[in-house]
């Protein structure tokens, strides 16, 4: 009997490898998820060694690592898929075609693999599976239920409105935070060169009139010195605490730290909390309309929601799934899910028609979005003005108190 290599993940979103022995793939996957793991990859063993004999010298390997698609390439490849298999053409030929264009860029290698595994008689999922940095969970998972109800380009249709959403939100919010960002840097820049070479050379001409200066001048001139002295010292802190705190947030007690300090946050957990519970009902929706189970479809939902408190109660949540009880109930009870969510499920759960009542779901927090994103940058942009008014102003009566009190001096 073949042995089926795999890699999962746990309950608690660790990492899991192991072997199984099955008659054939589907049946390794049923065995991984009665261990109550979600399946990532398997491949039996004479696949993996082939994969090993083709990448046998260093250069390959290493070009093999670089190979992985952006989100664009991604939803571009998946958008000329689902056309060129609604247009008659078969799997095999249209993947042929997609290869065929060679642009040039890390995707061709991948389209050609794809093609190559359906030519040699392949599933498309087992062929996804093998780049799992640029085909994710949720993708495969959708593509494997496709393969299985024979509705493969109805599919990749839904596939292509899913990644479309989640593109034009990731850049709703990169949007309304440009706008921030570029102020703080200016506002930050002004800073510096104010307190490095603008105030260096007033505290010369002060020095000279040997006067008596107003407390907030000696204030901005002891700092400027500090910073001329130190400034080495303070740039290599300041790197030193990023490095440190960048992967501290890589652990999960940061990652659940840093996420829950971002649902409390003054303006921006709405921005937040509306976008990760919209993620949450369109993936799940649109997993359970492609009828993968929802112990599966929670486990995806659970690495794809992008905050890691929500991950850790959807996770709480899929192991009382597992044991019988509804999805509403186990959410309701975590108090991070918003009461009108979870009662919305709990409708849903008792007409028996769930994806609905996640579209209406993922249609309420879209709009919440939008009215947070607009509130956000409302809100942020007379606040970080008045913020550097307030500190470039400072410096400017202070320097300017300063000139007036020896001025004075020198006239009395």
């Amino acid at each position: 009997m073949p042995v089926y290599v795999y890699t999962a993940r746990t309950r608690t979103g660790e990492k899991a490898e192991g072997q199984v022995e099955a008659p054939d793939r589907r049946s390794a996957l049923v065995q991984i998820e009665r261990l109550g793991h979600v399946p990532v990859t398997v491949s039996d063993r004479i696949s993996i060694a082939a994969s090993e004999k083709n990448t046998r010298r260093p250069w390959i390997t290493w070009k093999s690592r670089k190979e992985r698609m952006g989100m664009r390439n991604m939803l571009l490849f998946t958008t000329e898929l689902s056309d060129l298999l609604a247009s008659g053409m078969k799997l095999g030929h249209a993947l042929n075609s997609l290869a065929n264009r060679q642009t040039g860029k890390a995707g061709d290698a991948i389209i050609a693999d794809l093609r190559d595994q359906i030519l040699r008689g392949a599933n498309l999922s087992d062929a996804l599976i093998r780049h799992p940095k640029t085909f994710p969970s949720l993708y495969v998972s959708m593509i494997q239920a496709g393969e299985a109800s024979g509705s493969l380009g109805e599919v990749l249709e839904r596939l292509v409105r899913h990644y479309e959403r989640a593109h034009e939100t990731r850049e709703k919010i990169v949007m309304a935070l440009i706008y921030p960002i570029i102020v703080l840097f200016f506002g930050f820049g002004t800073l510096v060169f104010a307190m490095v070479y603008v105030l260096p050379k007033f505290e010369e001409v002060f020095a000279q009139m040997e006067g008596a200066l107003p407390l907030s001048t000696r204030m901005l001139i002891g700092l400027s010195g500090w910073m001329l002295r130190y400034g080495l010292f303070i740039v290599a802190a300041i790197v030193i605490g990023a490095v440190l705190t960048s992967r501290a947030f890589k652990t999960p007690a940061g990652r659940l730290w840093r996420d829950g300090a971002m649902l409390k946050l003054p303006l921006v957990r709405g921005v937040i909390a509306s976008g990760v519970l919209s993620n949450f009902a369109h993936t799940l929706e649109t997993l359970m309309t492609n009828g993968v189970r929802v112990v599966q479809a929670l486990g995806i939902v659970e690495h794809v929601v992008g905050n890691a408190v929500v991950a850790r109660e959807i996770n709480r949540a899929r192991e009382r799934v597992a044991d019988g009880t509804t999805i509403s109930a186990p959410l309701a009870a975590s108090k991070v899910f918003p009461a009108i969510l979870t009662d919305m499920l709990a409708v849903g759960e008792q007409t028996g028609d769930m994806c609905s009542a996640l579209r209406h779901i993922a249609r309420r927090y879209d709009n919440e979005l939008d009215r947070n994103l607009k509130i956000f940058i409302t809100a942020i942009e007379p606040i970080l003005i008045v913020g550097v008014a307030v500190v470039v102003g400072f410096i400017a009566v202070a320097i300017l108190m300063a000139v007036f009190t020896l001025s004075s001096g020198l006239g009395a």
